[in-house]
């Protein structure tokens, strides 16, 4: 899945931090974080690199991982009898995944890279080390997760955006 990194890409949590404080979208990932708590998280992220068209999430998928969006755009289809349908576009400063990371179920859709993306990505056991060793700083991931399902099931074209 992740694509090999060009030499000269280079993560720093404060690229994710600033695509987060810049998302001003109903779509934003909004965790109420200090920057000393969002260097923190990003010891338990993995950071990553997608080229254009590369699958992110399948759906039907087991994994629960939840993905932080840093910079590029991801597009989230939904695969029926009668091919793919594009329903939703996540950009940087969003997260994509809270549904399976709540639900424990299935992903209901497939998420793919509109373009190349740099993204972050928390797996539910590092989320467990994280609420283990910091409970409050995973209470705010997980609020944050929490209230943009909530804003996308109220918004009919965004609803699944929930992955």
């Amino acid at each position: 899945m992740n694509a090999p990194l060009p030499h000269n890409l280079n993560f720093d949590i404060q690229g994710l931090v600033h695509a987060v404080s810049h998302n001003q979208s109903l779509d934003a990932f909004h965790a109420g974080l200090t920057p000393k708590q969002w260097e923190l998280l990003g010891t338990y992220l993995q950071p990553f690199a997608v080229r254009q068209g590369q699958v992110v999430i399948e759906q039907n998928g087991n994994d629960r991982t939840v993905y932080l969006v840093e910079s590029g755009q991801l597009t989230v289809h939904f695969e029926d009898d009668k091919g793919r349908l594009r329903l939703a576009v996540v950009e940087a400063g969003s997260a994509v995944g809270e549904g399976a990371f709540f639900t424990r179920q299935p992903r209901n859709a497939t998420v793919q890279a509109a373009a190349a993306s740099k993204l972050w990505s928390l797996s539910p056991i590092r989320f467990t080390e994280l609420a283990n060793r910091q409970p409050q700083l995973a209470l705010e991931v997980a609020m944050g997760l929490g209230s943009l399902v909530s804003r996308r099931l109220a918004n009919r074209p965004k609803r699944i955006a929930v992955t």
